[in-house]
């Protein structure tokens, strides 16, 4: 829809700019600003084309030697009826020409004539009001119409627009293709006013128009010279068409396919394949369209291994085939596909956080109290989460002592126990190869009796909490690891040393469980009980 209003307003804006001039006898200096409006005109329109293949020192130069022969004219052909109003223009247009000369200066790495936002912000206001006064100038003088001068009016409009946002927002527009035409037709405003300025510079009382015939044919002429050119710019669909990069901002996040409109899928799966995160190489190289990228991403779907993934990805110029492509990935582009083996990866967030609280209760439910009868000050028993042969085994400790958990578990190994102490952490490992136990934890005022009896293994040892809290990790938001449920605080007494006991046996279904018993305590022995 934007690109069809915008095609609109560009029509319209392009017939007032294609207009023939009006007729008229013109002295030289008319003639010569004549001239440089229209290839001004024809700069911005056309020209800009082959000049941007040229270092943009050149670029910068003839924008300087234009406008300083434009604006010299100026002041020489409008006729200002004032000298104050003639010197002001005069100030104006040099404040104008130092912003394009500032601008030469960077292109050739020179020392630029001012730095700093406040310099550049002035430089730009100097262009307004060059502006503003030229259209002073235009109807002190007379000659140009009103929708001239309205012209000119509005292209300060859009100056007084465009200067803030750019100041203020940097970039806000980047990524945003709508934004992006609908400011390319608003750009037309300023043409529109400078041909007009152009079209209208003849004194009054000139000699009759020309033929409707010769009218017609010198536009349509005009108009080939200027709209073929644009045409032939135009590119075909193979040229990469790039929505979305791995630096669009928006990337940074990653909804849940549940969460997402069809119509944002396909953008979310490019944001994946385009990602840099972590300073890795992109799944697809920079140069791949959008709908190149989209295409591949759906073959991707219809492989059956890694290898056939790491030939497509190979064919497309990845710089990482070997890895192929994930299911969390390719759900945002064939969800049919990937949700009949992974149905999990179609959920919302919500779906996705109700599930795993049900998951959380169901695996809870299954562990049970190992003394249903003796109650602790605190007490909570949850199944935890482990990574399959990854993880060690699970902390006790005060959290305001990071360096401690650290030391913990380094000698977690140092004892066929596998209980590592040191300070205000304990490494509690486990005896069998599982992803998962069942633990139960317990604080006491009190040392409880031992009972060992149906215990594999029973240890205590000595903890310190200098923060006035000892506690076991619970599962974080989007974490693998960790207890399945809320864990007290097992320092009941605040701040001090208590004893740590841990029970540990395997049941006859394989399923480990461990009780874990605190109470205060100044010994600092360590105690094997059982066996």
């Amino acid at each position: 829809m934007a690109l069809l209003v915008a095609a609109l307003v560009k029509a319209a804006l392009l017939w007032l700019i294609l207009r023939t001039p009006a007729p008229g006898p013109l002295d030289r200096r008319a003639k010569a600003l004549r001239r440089l409006l229209y290839l001004a005109v024809a700069y911005t329109l056309v020209l800009w084309y082959p000049i941007a293949l040229l270092p943009d020192a050149v670029d910068a130069a003839s924008q300087l030697a234009l406008w300083t022969a434009i604006d010299v004219l100026y002041l020489l052909v409008i006729r200002w009826r004032s000298r104050m109003l003639r010197a002001a223009a005069g100030a104006m247009f040099a404040v104008e020409l130092v912003g394009m000369a500032d601008e030469l200066l960077d292109e050739l790495d020179f020392p630029e004539l001012g730095s700093g936002d406040i310099v550049e912000l002035g430089l730009m206001l100097g262009g307004v009001a060059a502006t503003i006064i030229t259209v002073v100038g235009q109807r002190r003088d007379g000659r140009w119409s009103r929708g001239t001068q309205a012209a000119g009016w509005l292209w300060v409009g859009v100056y007084a627009l465009v200067i803030p946002l750019n100041v203020l927002l940097g970039r806000i527009f980047s990524g945003n293709l709508a934004m992006l035409v609908a400011l390319d037709a608003v750009g037309l405003v300023g043409i529109v006013w400078i041909a007009a300025t152009a079209r209208e510079l003849p004194a009054e009382g000139g000699p009759a128009d020309l033929p409707p015939e010769r009218r017609r044919v010198i536009r349509v002429a005009v108009a080939a010279v200027a709209v073929l050119p644009i045409i032939a710019l135009i590119h075909p669909e193979r040229t990469p068409h790039l929505t979305y990069t791995g630096w669009s901002m928006d990337c940074y996040d990653r909804p849940s396919f549940g969460d997402l409109k069809p119509a944002e899928r396909d953008a979310a799966f490019l944001c994946r394949a385009r990602s840099t995160d972590g300073g890795v190489s992109p799944m697809f190289p920079d140069n791949l369209s959008d709908q190149e990228i989209l295409a591949y991403g759906r073959a991707l779907c219809r492989t059956k291994d890694r290898d056939e993934q790491e030939a497509i990805l190979t064919r497309a110029g990845s710089a990482r085939p070997a890895w192929g492509a994930d299911q969390w990935d390719l759900v945002y582009v064939c969800p049919e596909i990937v949700g009949a083996t992974h149905p999990e990866l179609l959920r919302s967030t919500a779906e996705a956080e109700a599930a795993n609280a049900a998951y959380f209760a169901e695996e809870n439910a299954k562990c049970r109290d190992p003394w249903p009868r003796t109650k602790g000050v605190v007490q909570a028993t949850a199944k935890y989460f482990l990574f399959a042969d990854g993880d060690p085994g699970y902390l006790v400790h005060d959290p305001e002592d990071e360096a401690a958990a650290e030391q913990a578990m380094d000698k977690v190994y140092d004892d066929s126990t596998l209980i590592g102490v040191a300070g205000g952490a304990v490494l509690i490992g486990h005896v069998e190869d599982i992803a998962d136990l069942c633990l139960t934890v317990k604080a006491f005022r009190t040392p409880p009796p031992q009972r060992t009896a149906g215990w594999d293994q029973v240890n205590e040892v000595s903890i310190v909490s200098r923060g006035g809290q000892l506690t076991v990790p619970e599962m974080g938001e989007g974490g693998d690891v960790g207890a399945g449920a809320p864990m007290p605080n097992l320092a009941i007494a605040g701040k001090g040393r208590y004893r740590l006991r841990v029970y540990v046996r395997v049941d006859d279904a394989g399923e480990e469980q461990h009780l874990v018993v605190v109470f205060p305590g100044a010994s600092r022995k360590r105690l094997k009980l059982k066996p």
